[in-house]
């Protein structure tokens, strides 16, 4: 079996490598990839959004499945497409994958559900005095988000109203986000803890994997701003049993079987990002596929054929899917270029990776990487994610494994979270 991979990240590096232990995989193909992926999949100079190429690629070289890492192929239609060719592609179609292109979409569509979020307002950019007097009759901090995909940086806390007002400025005068940011929702904020939960679904039925947390702020204590994630780790023990039947039955049944009742049947990967609160988990976002870095950790925890997934997903069937969760903890720490999620520099060389190679339990994912002249070096904000794996529970030693792999690794400017993963232990405390 022939099987063509579409991205560039860390998310796209787990996936072939968890592709790339399947019985059934002959040859993976990755576009465009990185270096990291170039170890264990041909790599091609096609971008993730240049859907023709794409096509005309997975034709000529019969290709039996395609899989889909990030959100803009997707809600620009590349299952569509594919599907109108007669290939196989794992991903939602054009349509539902609008519960991540649209944040407007979305909100409406769990407010029409009964779907549990925040609070919330949606505003066009010929409605910004209407915007900013809504927020004054808000109690801070304020919720802003743009319509649109914004690479994961779409999203603005503000602290007083003050900070609104010139954010709502920013959006829709200054265009920061561009079409992206032409509607704006404007909601409550959500006191608890964040989630990220993978519901894989058939469209009709679905199962979870391994339930994880994110890190999204770029500095320590979740301080600073807003990144595409600086690290994450799976399983949390935030979400017992009990919580994670709730989230099935009060958030993925219904927006599974809404898509449909919208015509909008949904299969892929629907990531939830969810905030577990007082009342119960509220859904901060939808997204159309993994969500990256947690794939990072959610994926090596899967004891299962990827390959049988996607495909049952794919023809329907997903309830005989044989799989576990491995009984286990994983930790990856994100190592990013200087500046980012600013502006940052790209080309610098990046030592030790062989070191890290040779070490037990731990994966090195890349990201933002390229091979020039046979050496390894930065191509992007987020490089590398160093994923470590350690027993049950046992998140102390599984933590410290990651640091100890993390040392080892230097390029210039190289900064990274020093706190990824210690949540878990004081939730396990707090559940025990």
């Amino acid at each position: 079996m022939k099987v063509l991979v579409v991205g560039s990240g860390g998310r796209e590096h787990a996936l072939v490598w968890k592709i790339s232990q399947s019985k059934e995989v002959k040859k993976i193909y990755c576009a465009p990839g990185n270096a990291g992926i170039s170890e264990i999949a041909e790599t091609l100079p096609i971008k993730a959004e240049d859907l023709n190429s794409l096509l005309k690629f997975a034709l000529e070289n019969k290709i039996d499945l395609t899989v889909v890492g990030p959100e803009l192929p997707l809600s620009l239609g590349i299952v569509d497409l594919f599907e109108s060719h007669g290939l196989k592609i794992f991903g939602p179609r054009k349509s539902p994958a609008e519960i991540e292109s649209s944040k407007v979409f979305a909100k409406n569509f769990m407010k029409k559900y009964n779907i549990p979020t925040a609070n919330y307002e949606t505003f066009t950019s010929d409605e910004i005095e209407k915007a900013k007097k809504f927020v004054q009759g808000l109690t801070p901090p304020i919720v802003i988000k743009a319509d649109g995909l914004a690479g994961g940086k779409g999203v603005t806390i503000c602290e007083n109203i003050n900070d609104a007002a010139k954010t709502i400025d920013l959006y829709f005068k200054d265009k920061i986000f561009g079409l992206a940011g032409e509607k704006i929702v404007i909601e409550e904020f959500l006191e608890g803890e964040e989630a990220s939960v993978f519901a894989i679904t058939d469209g009709n039925d679905f199962i979870t994997l391994a339930p994880a947390q994110d890190y999204k702020r770029v500095f320590d204590n979740d301080e600073g701003k807003n990144t595409g994630g600086m690290g994450s780790y799976a399983p949390t023990p935030l979400l017992d049993n009990m919580m994670l039947e709730r989230i099935k039955d009060e958030i993925i049944k219904p927006t599974i079987q809404g898509l449909k009742n919208e015509g909008r049947e949904y299969k892929g990967c629907l990531y939830c990002g969810l905030m577990i609160t007082e009342d119960g988990p509220k859904v901060l976002e939808f997204n159309c596929r993994f969500g990256d870095p947690e794939t990072q950790v959610v994926l090596p925890l899967l004891d299962g054929d990827i390959i049988e997934m996607f495909f049952k997903a794919i023809d329907g069937g997903l309830k005989k899917f044989n799989y576990n969760i491995k009984k286990a903890t994983a930790v990856c720490v994100i190592l990013a270029s200087a500046g980012y999620p600013d502006n940052y520099e790209t080309g610098k060389e990046i030592y030790g990776l062989d070191e890290v190679r040779k070490m037990e339990d731990i994966i090195l994912f890349h990201a933002g990487t390229k091979k020039i002249n046979g050496k390894i070096l930065t191509s992007g904000g987020r490089v590398l994610g160093i994923t470590a794996i350690g027993g049950e529970n046992d998140f102390e030693n599984t933590i410290r494994k990651a640091y100890d792999a993390v040392k080892k690794i230097q390029f210039d400017g190289m900064h990274y979270r020093t706190d990824i993963g210690k949540k878990a232990i004081k939730f396990l405390k707090t559940n025990l």
